[in-house]
C-alpha cells in the first residue's frame, strides 16, 4: 500500500495541492486504502466467492434477480460507473445459492473494467457455476467519465447485455426475461 499511497501523494502534488494543508495530511493514505477497497475484486476468486453454495433442486424454471446495485471504476478514467445488474438462469438439477449472484457482480464490478466485459463475464461465471441450460445478463450504469469530462451528458445510461444458450437461441426465453426485468 506504500506505492498506491506514494501515488497518491504525486497526485495531489502534481494538481497543485499542498500536503500539509490540514484536510489532506492523510489523504494519500485514505485514498490508497479506497482504492484498495474499491478494486478488492482482483482479490477474489469464483471458486471463493461461491462457497460450495450450489444445491440439488428439481426446479427448471426461470431464475432472476433484479436491480443488483453495483459500482466500478471504469478501466479508461479510474472513473465510477453506476447501476445495477439483472441475472438469470435456467436451471438443471441445481441452483446457486440466491446471494452468491450479487457477489458475483460485486467480484468483477471491483475490478477496473469496461461495462461490457463486466456483462460477460458475470454471465460465463454464472454459467460456469450453475451449468444451467442458459444465463441471461443486463447491466444499465450511467459512467462518471461521460457525466463529469468530455460531453457531460448528465441523462445517459449505458445498457449492455450477455445472452448465453437458451436466452441466446431461444427467442421466447429471451423475451421472457426482458419482459420480467422492466416489471
Amino acid at each position: 500500500m506504500t506505492a498506491m499511497t506514494d501515488a497518491y501523494a504525486a497526485i495531489l502534488t502534481g494538481v497543485g495541492e499542498d500536503l500539509q494543508r490540514d484536510g489532506l495530511l492523510d489523504t494519500p493514505k485514505r485514498a490508497a486504502k479506497a482504492m484498495e477497497y474499491l478494486t478488492h475484486g482482483y482479490n477474489q476468486t469464483l471458486e471463493e466467492v461461491v462457497n460450495g453454495a450450489v444445491f440439488e433442486s428439481d426446479s427448471e424454471e426461470m431464475v432472476i434477480v433484479r436491480d443488483i446495485e453495483l459500482y466500478s471504476l471504469c478501466e479508461h478514467h479510474m472513473l465510477p460507473f453506476i447501476g445495477k445488474a439483472h441475472v438469470a438462469y435456467l436451471p438443471v438439477e441445481k441452483v446457486i445459492g440466491l446471494s452468491k449472484i450479487a457477489r458475483i457482480v460485486d467480484m468483477y464490478a471491483r475490478r477496473l473494467q469496461i461495462q461490457e466485459n463486466l456483462t460477460q463475464q458475470i454471465a460465463r461465471a454464472i454459467s460456469e457455476v450453475t451449468n444451467g441450460m442458459g444465463v441471461g445478463v443486463v447491466i444499465e450504469c450511467q459512467h462518471m467519465c461521460m457525466m463529469m469530462r468530455g460531453v457531460q451528458k448528465q441523462n445517459s445510461m449505458m445498457t449492455t447485455s450477455s445472452m448465453l444458450g437458451t436466452f441466446r437461441s431461444d427467442i421466447n426465453t429471451r423475451n421472457e426475461f426482458l419482459q420480467l426485468i422492466r416489471g
